[in-house]
């Protein structure tokens, strides 16, 4: 069996988070203001893709229990017929852990980013993900994916030692 190995966790830009999906958040969106000027909207944010196969658009609320360094990546999730969104609703930063796919469909080498409570991001249909991964305090997130007929989970287990971060850096904001 091999040694895990470590991720090094980035901030989450969507420079270079783009080839996963769309990150959420206000810092440089494209907003205007509504309801007679005394809202802004920050419009647009992510596409919400959910409709493969008759699929719907859901909202739930998923509460994710505290991880600790170090945390172990031995698996990761896509989601083939949809898009899903985290959006945290809780003041506390959060890990989030991609991989590209392969030409065979596994999970590439994974990366990890460090997102602060005012960032949720929407994962593309299909790409690879570690599930929630919440820091300090457990937290609440809003997630909009796809409900409705078909299988919507694959899960890859790492077949050697997988992977671990074991730092983080800075906080920001």
């Amino acid at each position: 069996m091999t040694d895990q190995v470590t991720l090094t966790v980035r901030e989450l830009k969507q420079s270079t988070f783009a080839p996963y999906g769309d990150i959420i958040e206000t810092n440089g969106a494209k907003s205007f203001f509504i309801n007679q000027g005394t809202t802004q909207r920050f419009h647009d944010l992510a596409e919400v893709d959910v409709d493969d196969r008759g699929g719907r658009p859901i909202i739930s609320i998923f509460r994710g229990q505290a991880f600790s360094l170090p945390i172990p990546i031995k698996m990761l999730e896509r989601h083939p017929l949809g898009s899903q969104a985290f959006i945290p609703i809780t003041p506390y930063p959060w890990l989030l852990v991609v991989a590209p796919a392969e030409k065979d469909g596994s999970p590439g080498i994974p990366e990890a980013f460090l997102a602060g409570s005012h960032q949720g991001v929407s994962y593309r249909k299909g790409v690879w993900h570690h599930p929630l991964l919440s820091l300090q305090k457990t937290s609440d997130f809003l997630v909009v994916d796809r409900g409705g007929e078909g299988e919507n989970l694959e899960e890859f287990i790492f077949s050697e030692g997988g992977y671990a971060i074991e730092a983080l850096p800075h906080p920001h904001r």
